[in-house]
């Protein structure tokens, strides 16, 4: 099973360098928009310049050396195929810490070794003349106890994910776990995590970090209502679920500007156990609160391709241009050549994400 799971991500990814190479291919004068913004024009998100509006989108592949999760030379050359013809690529989710590890062999970026590793890809990447954003990642209760030493993975509150298991340390499938729910006293050091992660990225060259509050990872279970129930200042209320969010963003605004500076959000997505009846509601508020940061895009997982929830109306890309009118988006799952082309042209999206 194992084989043939590395077997499919391997194929997968060959799919993704063919995608890049020919959207790039393709002449504008072939293009049904050709005297509007398309996929194939330049822009700017923030202060980063973009040949094109194609963005890889973040993929996990689990291919940092074991142990130490730092990036190996098949990384390197992994995204020094894919830059030339790209505008823009984000990282795999890549860890903020140890204790927001949880997937095995995906890359850190917590020590000097680490940075060192990713110095190597960034200086690949940009030979190609291509910007490339770190993605930063806790996994919250999506991680297992094999991974901290038995230690309990964390949450906002101690709800764990209804599903058919995870990845334990040993690439066994174990059955989820109920969380601890944070305590109001670690979320300082867990900030300060974020902050001298990118640190550390800024450090090596990364043009941007764009901070993973989607998927059912640790910031998105504090956001969305069906997995945070606390009762302090980081639950009930939308501004109180968003305040680690905006805590992280003050601290790393210290380290990069906000227009280097984007934020992921998955409003539709049912993986690791997410959807709430509001989301609506909460993601409405979370880009209307976003909005005076200036930051440098916001990332929607719009499309329904990776699973729908179910629990409310899908919120669209065309919901969060209404109540995001002036800064820069990008749309992610699902999308084709042609209904990346459309959004764009119609100044829906500024940019889209593809990968697989």
């Amino acid at each position: 099973m194992l084989a043939a799971r590395r077997v499919t991500r391997h194929a997968l990814a060959w799919q993704s360098v063919t995608l890049f190479c020919t959207m790039a291919a393709t002449t504008e004068a072939t293009l049904p928009t050709k005297h509007a913004p398309n996929l194939l024009t330049p822009t700017s998100l923030g202060q980063l310049q973009l040949k094109n509006r194609v963005v890889m989108a973040p993929l996990t592949r689990g291919r940092a050396a074991a142990g130490t999760r730092v990036p190996t030379e098949r990384m390197v050359q992994y995204y020094e195929q894919r830059a030339a013809n790209t505008g823009m690529i984000i990282i795999e989710a890549t860890t903020v810490s140890e204790a927001a590890n949880g997937w095995v062999q995906s890359p850190g970026m917590y020590t000097e070794e680490h940075a060192q590793g990713w110095k190597l890809v960034v200086d690949a990447v940009h030979a190609k003349g291509t910007p490339i954003v770190y993605q930063m990642w806790h996994l919250g209760r999506a991680s297992h106890t094999s991974f901290h030493g038995g230690a309990a993975i964390v949450a906002p509150s101690a709800l764990k994910i209804e599903g058919d298991g995870v990845y334990a340390a040993d690439n066994t499938k174990q059955p989820h776990e109920v969380p601890r729910a944070l305590e109001t006293s670690e979320v300082e050091a867990l900030v300060a995590d974020y902050v001298n992660s990118a640190k550390l990225a800024l450090a090596v060259g990364f043009d941007a970090v764009e901070v993973h509050s989607a998927n059912g990872y640790l910031l998105d279970t504090f956001l969305q209502s069906s997995t945070n129930k606390r009762e302090d200042k980081y639950g009930g209320s939308l501004e109180n679920r968003m305040r680690l969010l905006n805590e992280i963003l003050d601290g790393l605004s210290a380290v990069f500007p906000a227009d280097r500076i984007g934020v992921r959000f998955s409003p539709n997505g049912s993986y690791n156990g997410m959807g709430s009846e509001d989301n609506i509601e909460t993601f409405t508020y979370a880009l209307q609160d976003l909005a005076p940061r200036g930051l440098a895009y916001v990332h929607i997982m719009d499309g329904l391709g990776f699973g729908f929830h179910e629990k409310c109306r899908a919120f669209t890309i065309e919901d969060a241009r209404e109540v995001y009118p002036d800064g820069k988006l990008m749309c992610n799952v699902g999308y084709t050549r042609e209904s990346g082309d459309a959004v764009v042209a119609a100044g829906t999206a500024d940019a889209g994400a593809y990968g697989r």
